[in-house]
C-alpha cells in the first residue's frame, strides 16, 4: 500500500456505502481500512472503540494517532457508535476501528448483546455511508477455555456474520493480503 500523501494525490476512489474489513490480530485490516477511506476522500472520521486501561494501551493509542495524521477526525465511542455513524458523508466517511473492541466493552460492562446488536444494524441500514468497519476474526482459533471466552467468540461471530450481511463489500486481511469475500 501507498503513503496517505501518495493515496490523496490520485483520484478519488468512490467507497460502497458499507465495507467490513475482518482479519487476525496484526493482520493489516486496520491500515487497509485506512488506505480505502484515504483514497475516497479528503478527510476521513475515525472512530475509536479502545479504551487506554493501561500506561501500554495509552501508548499504542498515541502511536496510532500519530501513524493516522491530519487527515483524520478522532471520536473515541466505546459504547455508543451510533451518532458517529449518523454523521458519516461521502465528504468524510467513517472508519470503526474495530467492532471486536466494541463487544468487549459492551461484554465487560455487562450490556445486552441482542440490543445492541440491533441498535447497530439499524444505525448501520439508515446510515448514508460510507462506512468502513474493521473487526476481527475469531472463529479461526481454538474453542476458548472458559465461558467468558466462549460467550465472546459466539458473539464475536454472529456480530460478524450480521454485519456482513448488511455489507455491501467483506474484505479479509492475512499477512497484509486482501481477499474479497464479497462485492467483489
Amino acid at each position: 500500500m501507498s503513503s496517505p500523501n501518495a493515496t490523496r494525490d490520485r483520484a478519488a476512489q468512490p467507497l460502497p456505502r458499507l465495507i467490513l474489513v475482518l482479519g487476525g490480530a496484526r493482520s493489516g485490516k486496520s491500515r487497509l481500512a485506512e488506505h480505502l477511506v484515504e483514497a475516497a476522500a479528503p478527510a476521513g472520521t475515525y472512530c475509536a472503540t479502545a479504551g487506554a486501561g493501561d500506561d501500554e494501551m495509552r501508548e499504542r493509542i498515541a502511536v496510532h494517532r500519530a501513524r493516522r495524521g491530519t487527515f483524520w477526525q478522532t471520536i473515541e465511542a466505546p459504547f455508543d457508535l451510533t451518532a458517529p455513524i449518523g454523521a458519516a458523508t461521502a465528504e468524510r466517511p467513517l472508519l470503526i476501528d474495530c467492532l471486536t473492541l466494541w463487544l468487549s466493552n459492551l461484554l465487560l460492562a455487562g450490556r445486552p448483546l441482542d440490543a445492541e446488536f440491533a441498535t447497530l444494524r439499524a444505525a448501520l441500514r439508515d446510515a448514508l455511508g460510507p462506512i468502513v468497519l474493521v473487526a476481527n476474526e475469531v472463529g479461526l482459533g481454538l474453542v476458548p477455555g472458559t465461558p467468558l471466552g466462549r460467550r465472546f467468540r459466539d458473539a464475536a461471530g454472529r456480530l460478524n456474520q450480521e454485519v456482513a450481511a448488511l455489507a455491501d463489500r467483506v474484505v479479509f486481511v492475512a499477512a497484509g493480503l486482501p481477499l474479497v469475500l464479497k462485492g467483489g
